[in-house]
């Protein structure tokens, strides 16, 4: 009898060996990997100290929002809470890179990332000063045990001024850089208002193109990750046509982007912001079409989804669903900001 069941425990280690081998499976399993990709725009992130040049008098003490040390700082703490919180889902350390916008200066910088929640995390930043006229740059957090920064620099939009009619417009942020063994470049945004009429977005969709286009023949097979508040849906022109960017994975080749967030919009009748009853998302994370596939031995896309945990929700009064601003009908309400963040994962196997 023993020698019977010592013949089944062989029997069935050798089966469930031929079945490891057909499936893939060593004795050394291949450990999956995520990491975490994010965008935020920060509303109005402004310090009470007046820049020369910039027209940011709303956000001194004595302007319309009397803004002061006490609101500055609350905000401060509100944004590093949140940003403290995106890609957490899945990812102990947060997340290795988010793109910010509506952010006033480098002071501003260096308080956020001086938080608790941001210094626990050991966050850096990378900022450029602009040429915006309110004087809100776009501008980027890193965790620097995810993504080792190689290069950045602000790219004005050429010729918009121009083109315009005298009219100034945020650049695009590159940062290109290692991001957990993989070279990425990261390009963020702050696109035209809806001030602006569409052909304004449209011009930076192609500005973006030709950025992008740049690396991709300077650098074949350049992973390429585009973020920012586009001031514009993912099926609009600027995005679509302008900046090329696809909203089916079908469709989608290695050296095209990619664009997750219609589906999310137009199916889901989820959005980033409220405007009159209505949803909009305009803070989207395009990338190359290279992140997807099936093959996970380098980088490939998982997941996209909104940020909106019940504490970034108004629960009540005019503006109930919708995000949970810093200043409503000019009274402070001690929010966040009129967006919800937006955040995608990113897995691989080793």
């Amino acid at each position: 009898m023993k020698k019977a069941l010592i013949s089944l425990a062989v029997m069935a280690t050798i089966v469930v060996s031929a079945l490891a081998r057909i499936s893939g499976q060593t004795d050394s399993p291949r450990r999956t990997i995520y990491c975490g990709i994010a965008f935020y725009n920060q509303e109005n992130l402004f310090d009470t100290i007046h820049d020369e040049g910039k027209i940011d008098t709303d956000f001194l003490p004595g302007g319309s929002y009397h803004w002061d040390t006490q609101k500055y700082y609350a905000k401060l703490h509100n944004m590093a809470t949140v940003l403290s919180q995106l890609c957490t889902e899945r990812i102990k350390g947060g997340a290795a890179f988010i793109g910010l916008s509506e952010v006033e200066n480098e002071r501003c910088m260096k308080d956020l990332v001086a938080q608790p929640e941001l210094a626990e995390m050991g966050m850096k930043y990378i900022f450029e000063e602009g040429t915006d006229r309110r004087g809100i740059d776009v501008c980027c957090l890193y965790n620097p045990k995810m993504f080792h920064p190689k290069s950045h620099r602000l790219i004005p939009p050429k010729g918009y001024e121009e083109w315009s009619g005298g009219h100034q417009t945020r650049g695009v942020l590159l940062v290109e850089g290692n991001l957990l063994g993989e070279y990425v470049h990261f390009l963020v945004n702050h696109w035209p208002s809806r001030g602006a009429t569409s052909p304004s977005r449209e011009y930076m969709g192609r500005i973006c193109r030709e950025i992008i286009d740049s690396i991709q023949t300077a650098r074949p097979g350049a992973k390429v990750i585009l973020m920012g508040d586009l001031n514009d849906d993912p099926d609009n022109k600027s995005v679509t046509e302008a900046l090329g960017a696809k909203l089916s994975k079908k469709k989608v080749q290695e050296a095209d982007l990619y664009n997750p967030w219609n589906d999310t919009l137009r199916k889901k009748g989820q959005g980033t912001l409220l405007y009159d009853g209505m949803w909009n998302l305009f803070d989207q994370i395009i990338f190359t079409g290279n992140f997807l596939g099936d093959d996970r031995s380098t980088f490939k896309f998982f997941k996209n989804e909104i940020f909106m945990p019940d504490y970034l929700i108004n629960q009540s009064g005019k503006y109930k669903g919708g995000p949970k601003r810093t200043t409503s009908g000019g009274i402070w309400q001690n929010g966040y900001s009129d967006h919800f963040p937006t955040q995608i994962y990113l897995v691989k196997e080793i």
